[in-house]
């Protein structure tokens, strides 16, 4: 297949559609997190209650993430990623429906499961249509649009909508529409794998490993695809850990006003947006273990900082914007190339998918279940020690994954065969 004749035009434009597709899965996933101090007032919920609605939407999420990559594979994108994405805006706009604790619980667990279906599928999708030398760049561009919507955006819009709206309920039906206008676009222009170049490429490129049965065991048996999954897990306990508790954290703890508080929270967004692209296309130059160790290192140190940083607004941000720039980066890099680079012949979304599905269950499910037992009987100041674990653990965890970015790789064959024809040579004279 000739690479230099690659579909441009395909591929910038589903790498947007679906930037923008990952982006609504932020927003309506962490809108909620901006609005909890009035929700808690209005449903009567503590902290322990927040722990519980944002893990049962990280569970179900990773439960169906692991699922929904595997059906991809044998069914094809187009299904998955058209339904659930009608289905968690839906989601996201009966939330603000919610009269009390067990509703919200349930109607997230829901948006949990839908999501879970795009967002494996949909990192597939990418890599499927990315040309090899820059699909860690074009993995990375879309899934930092979940960090600047979601997460840079959504407390400023949040907070805003308040301003304006009778309560927090309307918010969420505004922040809802935008999925059902990008499920039009989808539809006339997203191609199932085998109609890419990317998708036959894939599978030529690992035709060699093509295994005569393919089950969950050859994934579990790749050294890259077990360590992504711990890694992603180590990370995840960071990232959410801090969206889901932070903003009570600045309001409840350093009592900062809820427009401070929203600004504040922002920084996990921008600083997650230009990590979740910075860091992969870091990795497309200078190799995937290298960018996932000095993450972990970076995540580690500004952690420690912003726990122990005063109630100063500028301060504050700057640090989150850091902290979240390498956390975010690292949930970018594990989940995206090294997991599809990784992948036995076939098999790239279903990789994804247990890669995902694993750091959801464990770090976006029980990690913030943890952390609201922590903040409910401990003081939620103390929340951060279960962030600083994780990312000690993932550093030592990210010194494992063997590389494979092309260029590296391909530096290393080139450097390689370079060797065997000097010593060939100097054998013949």
């Amino acid at each position: 297949m000739d690479i230099q004749k690659w579909d441009t035009s395909y591929e910038w434009k589903i790498v947007l559609l679906l930037t923008l597709g990952f982006g609504l899965v932020g927003l309506d996933r962490w809108i909620i997190a901006p609005l909890l101090p009035s929700i808690m007032k209005d449903l009567s919920l503590n902290y322990q209650d927040v722990g519980l609605i944002f893990g049962a939407l990280g569970i179900t999420w990773g439960i169906f993430s692991i699922f929904s990559g595997h059906l991809s594979d044998k069914i094809g994108h187009r299904k998955i990623l058209l339904i659930s994405l009608v289905i968690f805006s839906l989601a996201s706009g009966f939330s603000g429906a919610a009269m009390g604790l067990t509703s919200l619980i349930l109607i997230r667990a829901l948006m949990g499961i839908s999501e879970g279906a795009f967002c494996p599928t949909s990192f597939a999708a990418t890599a499927v249509a990315a040309k090899p030398s820059r699909r860690g760049t074009l993995q990375g561009l879309q899934q930092s649009g979940f960090a600047l919507f979601g997460l840079g955006l959504g407390p400023i819009i949040a907070t805003q909508l308040m301003l304006f709206l009778p309560s927090w309920r309307e918010v969420f039906w505004v922040v809802a529409i935008p999925g059902f206008v990008l499920v039009i676009f989808l539809f006339f222009i997203l191609r199932e794998p085998e109609q890419t170049q990317g998708g036959k490429l894939l599978i030529t490129e690992k035709k060699e490993t093509k295994q005569e049965k393919v089950n969950w065991s050859v994934i579990l048996k790749t050294r890259n695809i077990l360590l992504s999954m711990i890694g992603l897990f180590c990370t995840m306990s960071c990232v959410f850990v801090i969206s889901a508790m932070v903003p009570l954290y600045l309001e409840n703890y350093l009592k900062l006003n809820i427009q401070q508080m929203g600004f504040v929270v922002s920084a996990i967004g921008f600083g997650g947006f230009l990590g979740q692209f910075l860091v992969p296309a870091f990795s497309d130059w200078f190799g995937r273990r290298l960018s996932a160790v000095l993450s972990f290192l970076g995540s580690t140190i500004f952690i420690v900082l912003f726990a122990n940083s005063a109630a100063s607004i500028s301060s504050l941000f700057i640090l989150l914007f850091a902290l979240s720039f390498f956390s975010l980066g690292l949930i970018a890099l594990l989940s995206g190339p090294i997991a599809a680079e990784s992948a036995p012949a076939g098999l790239v979304a279903s990789s994804i998918g247990l890669v995902v599905g694993a750091g959801e269950i464990f770090g976006g499910g029980i990690a913030p279940v943890l952390s609201g037992l922590v903040a409910e009987h401990y003081g939620i100041q103390n929340i951060f020690y279960l962030s600083l674990v994780g990312t000690v653990v993932g550093m030592i965890v990210s010194l494992f994954i063997r590389e494979t970015a092309p260029r590296k790789i391909g530096t290393l064959h080139k450097e390689k065969n370079e060797s065997t024809e000097t010593i060939q040579s100097h054998e013949s004279a």
